[in-house]
């Protein structure tokens, strides 16, 4: 909770990423509420909206161009709670752009931001390891092919230590993956 010309308010965020839902080459929807009421028009003269599109999304993973929403398969919803809310005009249509109110959405937004930029890297870094693990898998004949020839063990035993070694790393990665 923060505090502007003596009114208390609080800013809630957050990001929906679901690559099955949304489309990823679309502008990211931004669903902007002023206690628990969503607004529907004026959206780029909304303090919401100007705080999320001056957030550099990139650092976060995903593309945008300078100035306007990014772009993803995510949905970014943002509300303010206030028992003032600070309108734009009688309509109730936006929320005017106090430097105050503007640096806390931006930074509700800047943390959900993280915390999706952690969940992208732990998908991509779980997609190289089973890439890496195939890889492993597809030439496993060769490689105990060739290491049984220059230590005179069979090739079957050294197949199964490979295959062995595989595994013990696949479960060793989902142990870590289901501790984060």
């Amino acid at each position: 909770p923060n505090v502007y010309r003596g009114n208390p308010f609080q800013v809630e965020a957050a990001i929906v990423y679901d690559p099955t839902k949304f489309k990823p080459v679309e502008s990211v929807k931004l669903m902007r509420f002023a206690n628990r009421a969503p607004l529907l028009y004026q959206q780029s003269a909304c303090a919401i909206y100007k705080a999320a599109t001056s957030i550099d999304w990139r650092r976060y993973g995903l593309n945008q161009t300078k100035g306007a929403l990014p772009t993803g398969p995510c949905l970014i919803v943002v509300h303010l709670c206030s028992v003032w809310v600070p309108f734009i005009s009688e309509g109730k249509e936006a929320i005017a752009s106090y430097p105050i109110i503007l640096k806390e959405i931006k930074l509700a937004l800047q943390h959900v931001g993280r915390k999706l930029s952690v969940y992208l890297s732990g998908k991509r870094r779980a997609h190289l390891e089973l890439k890496r693990r195939e890889l492993f898998q597809r030439y496993a004949n060769e490689v105990s092919r060739a290491l049984s020839s220059l230590t005179g063990e069979s090739e079957a035993s050294v197949r199964g230590l490979i295959l062995e070694l595989i595994e013990k790393r696949r479960k060793s990665q989902n142990v870590k993956t289901n501790n984060s």
